[in-house]
């Protein structure tokens, strides 16, 4: 399998070095939409799908003001997931599954440039998500009816110690489902067999590159941010210190972390 790293949703909120460890804080902060696409020989599969063509466009977005003026997204047609895989020499009908980590607005966004699609998602999640009026989730993203597959935690198998992972029903094994609740209610990551090394997109279980360090550490408002976000906290924090026990058996990425980002699209 072949996996492209892609930058869905990019954003540039105040804050500078309190958000992303570097310069003023008077500058603005530098944060990704890291989306995974992958060429699987059943079809492309998509990890996230970031900000969609609808979200760019006044008229039809459903992004509300506050997050606009908070995260300050840029809102560039030419940066969604529909149009990088055009870009890529893809058919976004080759699109076959759409692998969500959670369904916040900034994950979700994506879904409806991708109406064929089979959608995985947690059950937890889902049921939060259409359940809720929160600012977090954004019915409009997925109003088109989604082909939705959705996945518990009843069983499954053990990933370095991680427990209740799932292979996904119409995917190669190589693509496996991680449990990792604490950002949200039914967050999880995904895990890929690339090849030499497994490659764990673990979402917003962490924002920042030093969370994965020894000793952990991270810029104050991001810290406070990803605090406040967090419907378990605790558990949030117990996966991040899971993750950290990974380091150099897998290869982690967040969601947002640019310099994870940069890195990857240089190899």
């Amino acid at each position: 399998m072949r996996v492209h790293h892609l930058d869905c949703g990019p954003m540039r909120p105040f804050g500078g070095r309190l958000i992303d460890g570097g310069g003023s804080v008077l500058r603005r902060a530098r944060m990704v939409c890291h989306c995974l696409l992958i060429e699987t020989e059943s079809g492309l599969v998509l990890v996230d799908s970031g900000f969609g063509s609808a979200d760019s466009d006044p008229a039809r977005t459903s992004l509300p003001k506050a997050f606009r003026m908070l995260m300050n997204p840029q809102l560039d047609p030419a940066t969604t997931a529909v149009a990088q895989v055009r870009r890529l020499g893809f058919d976004p009908a080759d699109v076959r599954h759409v692998v969500l980590t959670h369904l916040d607005l900034d994950h979700a966004g994506g879904l409806r440039d991708f109406p064929r699609a089979k959608v995985h998602v947690h059950g937890l999640e889902l049921r939060a998500a259409t359940g809720s009026p929160d600012m977090r989730y954004r019915k409009a993203q997925w109003a088109h009816g989604p082909d939705w597959a959705v996945h518990e935690d009843r069983s499954g198998q053990d990933w370095f110690g991680f427990e209740a992972v799932r292979e996904l029903d119409g995917l190669p094994e190589e693509i496996l489902l991680v449990p990792l609740g604490g950002h949200t209610t039914g967050h999880v990551g995904v895990a890929v067999n690339a090849g030499a090394r497994w490659l764990l997109h673990a979402g917003d279980a962490y924002f920042w590159q030093g969370e994965m360090s020894q000793p952990p550490h991270c810029p104050p408002a991001l810290r406070a941010f990803q605090r406040a976000m967090a419907v378990d906290n605790r558990a949030r924090l117990n996966n991040q210190s899971r993750l950290r026990d990974l380091a150099g058996e897998v290869d982690v990425i967040s969601a947002h972390d640019p310099t994870g980002f940069d890195s990857h699209v240089r190899a």
